[in-house]
């Protein structure tokens, strides 16, 4: 969080200095990590589990619903084309995305995308 403050007013500062006060005394109140952590982890053995066991694998994070994996996306693969202008040979077209103005030209003259199917 970025905040900017030539463009606060004193009111705010002011209310933003309080905050930050009330904040830092809330942090100074907590016991440090390491502390925490090794009075779970006896907790945890005191009743026969380990973290890893309560938590996953991950100790220090939450549990997650579990997701199914997802293929990586392919990136840069050739499509071969399937459609030709036939005033044009070199203007091809795969048939993905958006159609090319030369084959959206001739279909509103009438003509179908079929007729442009490469054989």
């Amino acid at each position: 969080m970025s905040i900017d403050l030539n463009t606060l007013s004193a009111r705010e500062l002011d209310s933003l200095i309080t905050r930050a006060k009330k904040r830092k005394t809330v942090l100074k109140k907590r016991k440090p990590i390491a502390a925490v952590r090794a009075r779970l982890k006896a907790a945890a053995a005191a009743e026969g589990y380990t973290i890893e066991e309560l938590f996953g694998t991950s100790a220090g994070a939450a549990p997650r619903a579990a997701k199914a994996p997802r293929a990586p996306r392919k990136t840069g693969v050739k499509v071969p084309p399937k459609y030709r202008n036939t005033a044009n040979p070199e203007q091809t077209w795969t048939g993905r995305g958006k159609q090319p103005r030369w084959m959206a030209e001739e279909v509103a003259k009438g003509r179908r995308p079929e007729d442009f199917l490469i054989a």
